[in-house]
């Protein structure tokens, strides 16, 4: 498959990596992208050669979550096709991201600067979540809607999980190591040389080995319900896409000002995202 929205390198024996290549517009997790990346790690997944992925974000940052200036689905057909009407879109992309848990082989996400919204979904998919000390996290989009993928709760705990939900405010990814999202954190002149090496360790161990003990953890969080709730939660998400507010940011979105004055309203009384660097 030629590849428009990422790139593929092999960065040591063993490891594969898939850089999100869209930097001038930080990274958005546009339907081509989704796509690409998922082709990717399913080829990784039949190689041989390829024991573990990871995915990083070209320039500034990781990603500032998906792209909310073109089409669900780019007019082409989707990673996941999920059934057609209410909720199809919530769907789509958390059956996307639940897809890397159901790969055989370890995927690790390489975060820095921002891991916005969708951007964290794609991160709640990886088996390994390692992150800049000063990455910031978080969801903004609760304050017109509700995540199509509500990890909140499973990976920072109920109080703060809610406190995000209810605020949309974003944590360090210092904060987010301590508090269970990412499974550490580094400085961010360290982070890529950190990830590396951590991924050059997995390599050692056999494929076959690897994928018994991927899934190990990923059928004891499935007997603790994560999978299943994750994937309830496009309901609710099908419900606030139906609610008068955010009926409202669409429509504002789609006013002369465009997108950034949308946001820049959103987040003006809270001072930060993209009002905090003006």
């Amino acid at each position: 498959m030629e590849y428009t929205k990422i790139i593929v390198d092999e960065p040591a024996a063993g490891v594969r990596r898939i850089t999100l290549n869209n930097p001038e517009k930080r990274n958005p997790l546009g339907a081509t992208m989704r796509r690409e990346i998922i082709a990717a790690l399913r080829t990784h997944d039949d190689d041989e050669a390829v024991r573990v992925t990871i995915i990083r974000g070209a320039g500034k940052c990781f990603s500032a979550g998906y792209d909310l200036t073109g089409g669900a689905t780019d007019d082409e057909p989707p990673a996941y096709k999920s059934a057609s009407g209410l909720g199809s879109y919530p769907r789509e992309v958390t059956e996307t991201w639940m897809s890397i848990w159901d790969l055989a082989k370890p995927v690790i996400a390489q975060v820095h600067s921002y891991c916005l919204a969708g951007a964290t979904e794609l991160a709640t998919g990886c088996d390994l979540v390692y992150v800049a000390d000063d990455a910031r996290i978080g969801y903004p989009a609760v304050r017109f809607g509700t995540p199509d993928m509500q990890w909140h709760a499973w990976l920072l705990g109920p109080r703060l999980g809610m406190e995000l939900m209810l605020t949309g405010d974003s944590i360090s990814g210092e904060e987010a190591a301590r508090a269970g999202f990412a499974t550490r954190a580094y400085p961010a002149d360290e982070l890529e040389q950190r990830v590396l090496e951590i991924a050059q360790r997995i390599a050692l161990i056999p494929s076959d080995i690897l994928q018994i003990n991927k899934r190990t953890v990923h059928r004891g969080m499935a007997v603790m319900g994560f999978p299943t709730a994750i994937r309830q939660g496009t309901e609710l998400c099908a419900l606030a896409i139906e609610t008068e507010t955010f009926a409202e940011f669409m429509a504002e979105k789609d006013k002369e000002g465009g997108l950034t004055a949308a946001l820049t309203k959103r987040d003006g009384k809270f001072g930060d995202y993209r009002t905090s660097e003006a």
